[in-house]
């Protein structure tokens, strides 16, 4: 059975959007190295994240990146209930977001299920209980607008900080858990 491994980058403002703002702070290798360690039996996306990375990794090598060769020939499977057709390698369209098939694709994997982006897709998936493990790279700058990762409105989700780690370019990576919540006691 798979598990869901979800890695975002984002701000201390909680802002996930367009992250070329990480670019200033430059690429830790140990950054790299984590993120590394999250990617195994298959990648899962939502439609925007799936339509971003296509063309960008799909024409990357080892040589550009050495994540290149697990983005690209790993099956992807995309939640869109939009998406017609999905002509990078190994790519499948899942069909519009259901909690029940992205069970079922846990059921069926071996490894990690790498997510990363993919905004609407990780709330849903944590609102429903579907993520195994949380990695944020939060980057110290405070963006004030933006696409959050919990917006107000949100579901609430709890939430168990299992370790941190801090880089030299000043991002912080914490790798939380859902909470397993105790019954109260019996009286």
């Amino acid at each position: 059975m798979g598990k869901i491994a979800v890695h975002e980058f984002i701000s201390l403002d909680g802002v996930i959007e367009a992250p070329a703002w990480t670019f200033e702070y430059g690429f830790d290798p140990k950054m790299g190295e984590a993120i590394a360690g999250l990617m195994g039996g298959a990648i899962l996306l939502g439609r925007r994240t799936f339509e971003e990375f296509a063309p960008a990794w799909s024409g990357r090598t080892a040589e550009d990146d050495p994540g290149a060769p697990f983005m690209n020939d790993s099956p992807k499977y995309v939640v869109s209930a939009t998406l017609e057709s999905a002509d990078w390698n190994n790519s499948t369209i899942l069909g519009p977001y259901n909690a029940e098939a992205i069970q079922a694709l846990k059921d069926r994997i071996d490894g990690n299920i790498y997510v990363s982006g993919s905004g609407t897709l990780v709330r849903s998936m944590l609102a429903d209980g579907l993520v195994d493990e949380l990695h944020l790279f939060v980057y110290p700058l405070a963006l004030g607008t933006g696409d959050r990762l919990f917006p107000d409105g949100g579901v609430s989700v709890k939430l168990a900080l299992e370790r941190s780690e801090a880089y030299d370019n000043g991002v912080l990576h914490l790798t939380y858990r859902p909470a397993r919540i105790a019954p109260a006691a019996i009286r």
